[in-house]
């Protein structure tokens, strides 16, 4: 029996850490005088943030796109991985580079303050970005995008499809809302 997790998911489940990760390095260097000064840090940063959130949206699309033409339909006796158990399994398998990447943009904050920290923020910001790509890619599909478990990345195996019901996640990963509670927010 195949296990079988959200591509959109596992994109968007380094999206949160590496975003208030970046927003704490940011800010502890935003204290720091570093080399440049705080102005070009700041100023820097902003501008290398949009570049890195942009280039991580973008990168790789056509891979995803290919994959997602080759996608062959999921069968019956296949598992779906809840969309929490394949964000925690993404981020306990990465939590030593989530942890690296913090200490290194810290760190870097002595040379340029705080720059180091928004670039962090940019490719969760990306990684965001990717995934409501994903989302609109599985709408224009009509179907969700699923990959076997033991995949270590997004790209690593071949797809599998479900309709837009399955799982407990929408197109582009984000939490599915119970009918009961939207009808009571109505």
């Amino acid at each position: 029996m195949e296990a079988l997790a959200r591509v959109a998911v596992m994109v968007r489940a380094g999206a949160a850490p590496l975003w208030w990760l970046g927003v704490l390095a940011a800010g502890i260097g935003g204290f720091v005088p570093g080399l440049t000064g705080p102005a070009i840090g700041v100023y820097g940063g902003a501008a290398a943030a949009i570049i890195t959130a942009a280039a991580v949206a973008l990168a790789r699309r056509g891979r995803y796109t290919q994959r997602a033409d080759e996608a062959l339909r999921a069968p019956r006796s296949v598992i779906l991985q809840d969309r929490a158990v394949t964000a925690r399994a993404w981020r306990t398998a990465h939590r030593w580079w989530l942890a690296a990447a913090f200490l290194v943009a810290v760190a870097a904050a002595f040379a340029i303050p705080a720059a180091p920290g928004m670039v962090l923020a940019g490719a969760g910001a990306g990684l965001w970005a990717k995934a409501a790509w994903i989302g609109r890619l599985e709408r224009a599909r009509d179907a969700l995008l699923w990959i076997r478990t033991d995949a270590n990345s997004p790209l690593a195996g071949a797809y599998r499809t479900t309709g837009l019901a399955a799982g407990d996640a929408l197109p582009g990963g984000a939490k599915r809302v119970p009918a009961a509670k939207a009808k009571t927010k109505a």
